[in-house]
């Protein structure tokens, strides 16, 4: 029996989420007064729920690493969020979103949860528009959708390249709205160090402010985890260099349960490695797949020409192209699932066919885009569709007011024109779909705890559809998180200030302090990167695009032993007392050493392929995910000292409203 408590409502599924929010209690305006509420992180799940607690009339502290809300990685979404509005008019649903999230997460999701997210996607739109958030228009003046991976429909939201930066600056104007008030007390240039849980409850956390170097005690009835995804225990990721695993992981380690960690996504669309030099990844939106048409050449003489410089790209005909998504998946093409895209890549560049010098790198082509929006332009124009030159310049020109920041980006970094010839681009660590286990109220298994966004495992199963992050961030923090914390918080209304002058504030900065005191006093001979890259090469090649028994086995070992490394031989230069980055580098990397483990113990252990977990040994005749009906779990592990000792709990994943079938997009 799981000690697990998913709280799910009962009755039908499209009624359980207006049932909950009749049902659960409520705090009333006078008594929000008399709450506080931290919120760790602020894009746009954390910024989101900050400004709209505040506006509620709870007393927020909200803190973040960066030195301003708008910096947070949300900031970095190109391509769009997902709603069933229907705009199209071409048979979305809220059914249909709840359908293909959970699909497109290889039935690995909590059906319950993903059809609310489907339910309020319609909200977030409204919500964001009335913010003043500048989505992309058609001509007569209507919201513009466009289609991303795994979905038959048009139901992407869009400004241009840059939506999660126009959807953070609408969150962070509510923030400063509220911040102007004196509602949210903003603490930048902070990271939350611990959690601390007083009486069986989460009362507060210690936070060192990044410029002095002081470690401090904040208070508050429950705490909020908006903290992202830990993808950059790869080390080469799209994810902010900043972006840690450190807030969940501490949070882990005072009893919140860490689901699903081997649950992490790779994106197909991102430009090449070109060294061993690079410390990131630059993701070039999904978006680009809806119109860019990905191949290779077909036959290996053309690729070497192509890769020692004999021949262009542009000049290989179309009869010597393979476009290899097209050809596997016919219904879908070129916009399967990322998962699925990204196995398909690496399997043409394992068989030779990588067009760059490396090996590693396919075309992503608008050629043909061009050609289509051309010609349109001209019937419309009234200009004669036969002159190529004309309809080229009309072409490039569509093509530049949807995707013009994005091609801009790419042509920076490679130094190639992306209107002239194909760009490249080939799979990188893009999002963790795993996170800290979370109940339908977004309560962690530590009471008060509560996650938000990336940093929870709720939504998106075994695989994350393209623009459901802006939609799950955001879902989560104006129009969920508001009504389930006050279920909690209406327990609190004369409890007072939590003070911080209590034994476990004590005991929780005491453990903070000696870990950092740990790690500058260490003395030892290697940087902090170089522990870290080394770290990130076991995990891309034992537990990166494909995985098997035997090398997550080495993984799980190669891991402890990197750890046991670097906490002898280490060396943090600087003091603890100051302005100190590889200070702060150093304790994330000590997180994600620990992360790593788990999430190989976590693969090893779920005997199948699902999503961005693909096991080599469970794969079909064809190549594909092969699922095991016995592992239709969520895994759940809780902390018990070492990652090698965590115990593993499951809660099963039952699907009353969908079929589970076999996960076809040919």
């Amino acid at each position: 029996m799981s000690i697990l408590d998913s709280k799910i409502p009962e009755g039908p599924l499209a009624d359980k989420w207006t049932k909950h929010k009749n049902d659960i209690n409520l705090v009333n305006p006078a008594n929000k007064r008399l709450i506080d509420v931290i919120i760790v992180g602020t894009g746009l799940a954390g910024g989101s729920a900050a400004a709209t607690l505040a506006e509620l009339g709870y007393n927020v502290k909200a803190f973040c690493f960066q030195d301003s809300p708008r910096r947070a990685h949300s900031i970095a979404a190109q391509g769009g969020i997902n709603a069933a509005k229907n705009y199209q008019g071409d048979g979305d649903s809220t059914y249909r979103l709840f359908y293909d999230t959970v699909k497109g997460g290889d039935y690995r999701s909590r059906e319950a949860n993903v059809y609310r997210l489907a339910e309020v996607s319609t909200n977030i739109i409204d919500q964001c528009v009335a913010q003043g958030v500048p989505f992309a228009r058609e001509y007569g003046g209507l919201l513009d959708n466009r289609s991303f991976g795994g979905v038959l429909v048009s139901r992407t939201f869009y400004a241009k390249g840059q939506t999660g930066q126009q959807l953070l600056l609408g969150a962070y104007a509510a923030m400063n709205r509220q911040i102007g008030r004196g509602k949210i007390k903003m603490y930048t240039r902070h990271e939350m160090l611990d959690v601390v849980v007083v009486d069986g409850k989460a009362r507060g956390i210690i936070a060192r402010d990044l410029v002095t170097g002081e470690i401090e005690r904040h208070s508050a009835h429950a705490v909020v985890l908006g903290t992202g995804g830990y993808g950059n225990a790869f080390y080469l990721s799209t994810y902010a260099m900043g972006s840690n695993v450190t807030a969940a992981w501490k949070a882990h380690k005072r009893g919140a349960f860490f689901a699903n960690p081997c649950y992490t996504q790779i994106h197909p669309t991102c430009i090449p490695v070109s060294g061993d030099h690079q410390s990131k990844l630059t993701l070039m939106s999904e978006s680009l797949r809806n119109d860019g048409r990905i191949w290779v050449p077909k036959h290996k003489k053309d690729v070497e020409a192509i890769r020692n410089g004999s021949l262009k790209p542009t000049d290989l005909a179309e009869e010597d192209r393979d476009y290899y998504l097209e050809r596997r998946y016919p219904a879908f093409g070129n916009l399967v699932p990322r998962d699925v895209a990204s196995r398909a890549a690496k399997e043409r560049c394992d068989a030779g066919y990588g067009v760059n010098q490396t090996g590693e790198a396919v075309y992503l082509d608008f050629a043909s885009a061009i050609e289509r929006y051309g010609k349109e332009q001209a019937y419309v124009k009234g200009l004669n569709v036969e002159d190529k030159a004309l309809i080229t310049k009309l072409g490039k020109e569509v093509v530049e007011n949807k995707y013009g920041n994005l091609f801009q980006m790419y042509e920076k970094i490679v130094d190639q024109n992306p209107y002239e010839t194909p760009m490249m681009i080939y799979p990188a660590v893009h999002y963790t779909m795993g996170g800290l286990w979370v109940d339908y109220n977004l309560m962690t298994t530590v009471p008060g705890l509560y996650a938000i966004g990336e940093a929870n495992f709720s939504d998106h199963g075994a695989n994350r559809l393209g623009a459901s992050a802006l939609m799950q961030g955001l879902a989560d923090g104006y129009f969920v998180l508001p009504y389930t914390i006050g279920d909690y918080l209406a327990h609190d209304i004369r409890t007072g200030e939590i003070p911080t002058d209590s034994k476990e504030f004590d005991a929780a900065e005491e453990k903070v302090r000696a870990e950092i005191d740990k790690l500058v006093n260490n003395q030892g001979t290697k940087s902090v990167d170089y522990f870290h890259k080394k770290l990130g090469k076991i995990m891309w090649n034992k537990c990166g695009m494909a995985r098997n028994e035997k090398e997550l086995k080495e993984a799980i070992s190669e891991i402890a032993a990197l750890r046991e490394e670097f906490y002898k031989d280490v060396f943090v230069p600087g003091e603890e007392n100051e302005y100190n980055e590889e200070l702060a580098k150093a304790g994330r990397v000590a997180d994600f050493l620990e992360l790593g483990e788990l999430f190989a113990k976590d693969a090893l252990e779920r005997n199948e392929s699902a999503g961005g977990h693909f096991r080599e040994e469970y794969q079909t005749e064809s190549g594909e995910a092969l699922r095991v009906k016995d592992y239709q779990y969520v895994s759940a592990w809780e902390y018990k000292g070492q990652p090698s000792e965590a115990v593993h709990h499951k809660e099963p994943l039952e699907y009353e409203n969908i079929e589970v079938k076999e996960r076809s997009y040919k």
